[in-house]
């Protein structure tokens, strides 16, 4: 050992070389300079952080009592896949799961293109005052509770006194309860999800345009491109890897057919049509206290989640050539 390589005594690692103590000094120094300089994000990050390892992380744990009796007085008593047999073998579970792939389909296929297209339409506003107005006005429904939007909408589709109904009577159509009607219920899901939702998913399309190099839109005008050309052959093609990793995500989230929103709008004459998996697992599992049943339920539609997640990858890679990996 060198006179530069000398040993010192470190009370953690005993008889170290000068040289790797200085450099372990150094990092430890770097990393308390960057706590000091970045704490206020890190005290930021922590709530989120927060939320995620309790209600994400600690319950892929506590996802074992789909597989065990829940007893009041602990060790609960293994049973294997019981609760799936009793699951799989209820005609009503199999009704909520189609009601919640209806659903989740119809959302996918009429709310997708809403975010896309109202990117593209804010885009094409040249005016600055006009555009944060209308920006504004667009995003503000999605910091709505469901709570207030069920009462938004149960009052404007009201048979008797709601906007909708009076404008249909004012063309000579007679009035339509849409909230106690079993083959409207589910459209109404689905015009207040691209109301509440729309606006704020269009951000992100949004982002991915103006991050477009603006020498392509240069290059296309000189061309002779119009606004629709410039469009179709540069503004779309530049956000296909944004609309390929969020369709990916949607994918993931397919059986998630919204419960606040499906609890809010839902009522005992439809509520055949729109009772969804989580619905079903909220019922047996908070109301019923029949919790290895609802886990299995939830365990089940991950794993479909994950299942989708994969099928949607692959799609993509296929079709657009990207995706998650």
């Amino acid at each position: 050992m060198t006179n530069r390589d000398e040993a010192v005594i470190s009370p953690k690692f005993g008889n170290v070389p000068k040289s790797s103590a200085r450099r372990r000094t150094g990092r430890i120094a770097l990393a308390a300079d960057g706590w000091r300089r970045w704490w206020p994000y890190y005290v930021m990050m922590a709530p989120g952080i927060l939320f995620f390892l309790v209600f994400h992380y600690l319950p892929i744990w506590e996802a074992r009592i789909a597989f065990e009796q829940v007893r009041i007085v602990p060790p609960n008593i293994w049973v294997g896949i019981k609760h799936f047999q009793v699951l799989f073998s209820s005609p009503v579970f199999w009704q909520v799961l189609a009601n919640t792939l209806i659903i989740s389909a119809m959302k996918m296929v009429f709310f997708l293109p809403v975010p896309i297209i109202v990117a593209l339409l804010l885009n094409e506003v040249r005016g600055g005052s006009l555009r944060k107005f209308i920006q504004s006005a667009i995003y503000l429904p999605h910091f709505l509770s469901w709570v207030v939007i069920a009462g938004i909408f149960i009052a404007a589709l009201s048979p008797t006194d709601g906007a909708v109904n009076n404008l249909m009577g004012m063309a000579g159509m007679a009035p339509r309860s849409f909230m106690t009607d079993t083959g409207a219920i589910r459209w109404v899901l689905v015009f207040t999800e691209i109301w509440r939702s729309a606006g704020w998913d269009s951000l992100l399309y949004l982002a991915a345009i103006i991050a477009i190099d603006q020498q392509l839109y240069d290059a296309a005008e000189i061309d002779g491109a119009n606004r629709w050309q410039k469009i179709r052959h540069v503004t779309l093609p530049g956000i296909v890897p944004t609309i390929a990793t969020l369709f990916i995500l949607n994918a993931g989230m397919f059986l998630n057919a919204d419960l606040n929103q499906v609890i809010n709008l839902s009522n005992d004459v439809v509520r055949s049509k729109i009772d969804i998996v989580d619905t079903y697992v909220y019922r047996i599992g908070l109301q019923t206290g029949e919790y290895s049943l609802a886990t299995a339920a939830g365990l089940f539609k991950a794993v479909l989640g994950t299942m989708m997640i994969v099928i949607a990858h692959f799609v993509s890679k296929r079709l657009t050539g990207k995706g998650v990996w």
